[in-house]
């Protein structure tokens, strides 16, 4: 699928009036309220863990407090896009493990990002990477199933969700499972090869412990044991 128009990494936007005419007056002021990068953080972090697999919008993020991963994503993305920023997320593909979508945005040219995530190591990186491959790397030694696996090895171009606007994205009711399936068919760039996939090692103990303090275990992935061990059993 051809996505050029889905992509703006390095526009400069300034966010319309009308984009945000559709919120109420409860939603504005909790919108006002998250003037920076890190308060959208701590606002995601605040909130239950969504271990559906649904796709809703920021409006229903905002109703029920509560969000998965991707469902997080675009919810920091309309609030950077309220502060200024374009709307973009970015895909991390792993293996053997579920993929991860983060909500990115550039600062003084730096890149970081905000995420919800079942894993306290996958979700807020300030914007001091010169590049989204820099960024990406940020989260390699720390995106792990839980057998251990380091598991991330792909990000993608960044998903403009302005161009989702005629949708309303932000406040419709219906589910935006077609916004993931563009951004899963999406361009994307690998982070290691094969031979380096081959020889990582496993994550430490105290560090599994520390990814999934608070973790919602009806949203953890399960991921498949290698063939080996399965056969020793």
């Amino acid at each position: 699928m051809n996505l050029k128009g889905y992509i703006q990494p390095f526009a400069v936007f300034t966010p319309m009036v009308e984009d945000f005419d559709n919120w109420n007056n409860q939603e504005r002021r909790l919108l006002r309220k998250l003037r920076d990068p890190i308060s959208i953080q701590n606002f995601l972090d605040s909130l239950s863990y969504d271990a559906k697999m649904d796709t809703r919008s920021p409006r229903w993020v905002l109703k029920e407090r509560s969000a998965n991963c991707f469902e997080g994503a675009m919810f920091a993305a309309a609030c950077l896009r309220n502060i200024g920023h374009p709307p973009l997320i970015v895909d991390l593909r792993a293996v053997n493990d579920d993929d991860h979508v983060i909500a990115v945005f550039k600062t003084r040219g730096g890149w970081g990002s905000i995420a919800k995530s079942n894993f306290t190591t996958l979700r807020f990186r300030e914007p001091v990477y010169r590049t989204l491959r820099e960024l990406a790397m940020s989260y390699f030694d720390l995106y792990f199933n839980t057998l251990g696996d380091k598991t991330l090895r792909a990000y993608s171009i960044p998903l403009d969700l302005s161009k989702f606007d005629e949708g309303n994205w932000m406040t419709t009711e219906e589910d935006l499972e077609y916004i993931g399936d563009i951004l899963d068919r999406s361009r994307h760039y690998p982070l290691i090869d094969g031979a380096q996939a081959s020889d990582l090692s496993k994550v430490s103990e105290y560090l599994m412990k520390a990814g999934l303090i608070g973790s919602v275990p009806e949203g953890l992935y399960i991921p498949e044991e290698p063939e080996e061990k399965m056969e020793r059993k």
